[in-house]
């Protein structure tokens, strides 16, 4: 049987906003894993990983609107509480009452949030380069999202560094960077309504988790870094570990940001040998 025979995919209307989500391989005898990916991505991010988890989950991804297929309306609140609500009232929607929750980049601030906010929902959870310790926005580019066509300016400024350019700052290996991969992370910018919404998610995003915050959380978690993350440099992950109460730390060599595209078969290992310890996966 293929492997993505079992996949349903669809577009379901969420707090007033179109979302976006497909279900590997749906199985009631299979534990709910739900990939979250990070900033300017989308699910196409976890292509690779995929396979491997669907071997032992029924995996759920999503596209955090406004990327991805997701909606991009200007009435939605992009911030990462709403971006977790929204999480969870997919999984609500689907009947799943608990998870194991997967967070890259910034999703891992998306998976925090949700693991603070509904504990009994999340069973344990992985960070994948989570971003971490960031602020607010500066209030003058914040001030100045409010300018006319400053999405245009914000669409200029994303083209300097170009789909391409901007993987090989994440991905280590840029041997591993082809035409698919560039075609995949280029198309969802097609549509100018996207720098719109970037643009309102400039002014919404409260900034992260405080250390504070973090150590609250007592969902069993795994943080995993690439060494040579130029994103979200391996201290920041170091610095989480710290902070939260019951963590577990690894890191991979010659790895960047994308930990996802670069490494899924280690990723998987990681993941299966953190989630069913009793198994003793090597």
């Amino acid at each position: 049987m293929n492997a993505h025979a079992q996949q349903k995919s669809t577009m379901i209307n969420l707090n007033g906003i179109d979302v976006y989500y497909e279900f590997h391989q749906p199985d009631p005898l299979k534990p709910v894993i739900v990939l979250i990916h990070g900033f300017l991505s989308s699910s196409f991010s976890f292509r690779r990983l995929i396979p491997y988890l669907e071997k032992e989950f029924s995996v759920l991804t999503v596209d955090l609107p406004p990327f991805g297929k997701s909606g991009k309306n200007l009435s939605f609140r992009y911030s990462y509480q709403n971006l977790a609500d929204l999480v969870i009232s997919l999984l609500e929607t689907l009947k799943v009452d608990k998870a194991f929750l997967v967070g890259h980049s910034m999703g891992g601030q998306i998976t925090l949030n949700i693991a603070k906010r509904r504990p009994d929902i999340a069973s344990k959870i992985v960070l994948l380069c989570s971003s971490g310790y960031i602020d607010r926005f500066h209030y003058s580019l914040i001030y100045s999202s409010y300018f006319p066509y400053f999405h245009l300016w914000l669409k200029a400024w994303l083209a300097k560094t170009g789909v391409l350019g901007s993987l090989k700052n994440v991905v280590y290996n840029h041997a591993l960077i082809d035409e698919d991969m560039v075609q995949g992370y280029s198309t969802p910018f097609v549509d100018n309504q996207i720098f719109k919404a970037l643009t309102k998610m400039i002014r919404d995003r409260e900034g992260d988790l405080s250390s504070t915050m973090l150590q609250q959380i007592m969902t069993p978690s795994l943080l995993i870094w690439g060494e040579e993350d130029r994103v979200v440099p391996i201290n920041v992950g170091r610095r989480m570990h710290q902070d939260l109460k019951d963590a577990t730390f690894v890191s991979f060599k010659d790895t960047g940001h994308l930990l996802p595209e670069e490494c899924p078969d280690s990723i998987y290992q990681q993941i299966t040998n953190f989630i069913f310890p009793s198994k003793g996966r090597m």
